[in-house]
């Protein structure tokens, strides 16, 4: 099985000029904890990622000002799998750096698809799912706060 067997395609994606509250609302209105950020709507390229919580722990609890964009808070450098990748590779990513949500670019880097540790739950071999689950509900990882 491969990336684009699991990806859900054609994911909302921002720029980093994006406001935080259009990413809140975009992730409550999709009902997605992760937003990939492009460089822009036409190239596509991953340039970070603002998740819920980077939102909740580095804007709001830092009690930063309405005037903050996504760039201010996202994640940046991103892993990424390509399209082509094996599950058991994308669940190796993605337990190593312990990160829930992967971006999925296709042969010239643009963002094409969105895997989900919930994804996952479809793969082929549900012992490596539970391997990768535990992986991930370690602390630290990508995703914590600067």
């Amino acid at each position: 099985m491969k990336a684009r067997d699991l990806m859900t395609s054609n994911p909302e994606c921002l720029t980093p000029d994006g406001t935080l509250q259009e990413a809140a609302r975009l992730m409550r209105d999709g009902g997605f904890g992760a937003i990939p950020v492009v460089d822009d709507q036409s190239r596509l390229e991953v340039v970070g990622i603002i998740t819920d919580r980077d939102i909740a722990i580095r804007h709001v609890a830092e009690g930063h000002d309405h005037s903050c964009r996504v760039g201010d808070h996202m994640t940046k450098d991103v892993e990424c799998v390509s399209a082509d990748s094996d599950v058991s590779d994308v669940e190796d990513v993605m337990s190593d750096e312990r990160i829930r949500r992967l971006p999925v670019v296709d042969e010239n880097d643009r963002l094409i698809g969105m895997i989900a540790q919930a994804d996952l739950t479809r793969s082929d071999d549900p012992d490596d799912v539970g391997d990768t689950v535990r992986g991930l509900s370690q602390k630290g990882g990508r995703h914590t706060t600067h």
